[in-house]
């Protein structure tokens, strides 16, 4: 998927599921963060967002930032899902603040389960002011390759290849790969459809 097709692809997801749950673009610039003007340029294709924009975004619409590279409901009725995601057909997006890519490897299927695969360059850093959604979401990021330092709430994190690190989507997380070389990493997410209450 080119550049074009993915800007495209994240305008019309934006736009969807902030008609959807009824948002005019003052309502969801406040609730994300994220200017009512950058909203309007970000759904017309006109801005190359970032990925911490789109995280606020994704907060305010109360989805995870891998749901913004789902096919928009027009598109899913057009050409029902499959449950095979080629390579060549995963969406491919790049950071344009950091360089880091990644790739939307999940089928287009409905599901509560999202995978990602990141590639991240050398010394960049990335911060999401990440907060409670309406679903609780979990992730786990799997290094595969290098090593990166995540940060989640305050408490930081290094990962060697091998590593496995499980959060909550409701805290500040910031990604840095303190090395020399690019780290390559896993990113599954778990959305539970209902609050599971903890036990006290």
């Amino acid at each position: 998927m080119s550049d074009i097709d993915i800007h495209a692809l994240i305008a019309r997801r934006v736009h969807a599921l902030r008609s959807a749950r009824g948002y005019s673009l003052e309502a969801l610039a406040e609730r994300s963060g994220v200017s009512r003007s950058n909203i309007s340029l970000i759904e017309r294709g006109q801005s190359s967002p970032t990925a911490a924009v789109l995280d606020k975004l994704a907060t305010g619409l109360g989805v995870t930032l891998a749901s913004l590279f789902e096919p928009d409901a027009a598109t899913a009725a057009a050409e029902p899902p499959s449950p095979l995601a080629r390579v060549a057909e995963q969406p491919l997006w790049t950071d344009p603040a950091s360089g880091y890519l990644r790739r939307q490897v999940s089928p287009a299927l409905p599901s509560p389960l999202q995978l990602v695969d990141v590639v991240f360059p050398a010394g960049q850093r990335v911060a999401y002011e990440t907060a409670e959604r309406e679903q609780e979401v979990h992730q786990q990021v799997w290094m595969i390759d290098g090593q990166m330092q995540l940060t989640v709430g305050g408490v930081a994190w290094r990962l060697d290849s091998g590593d496995c690190l499980a959060m909550r989507l409701n805290q500040p997380i910031v990604y840095h790969n303190p090395t020399r070389r690019p780290a390559r990493y896993l990113v599954a997410l778990a959305t539970l459809p209902f609050h599971v209450p903890r036990r006290s």
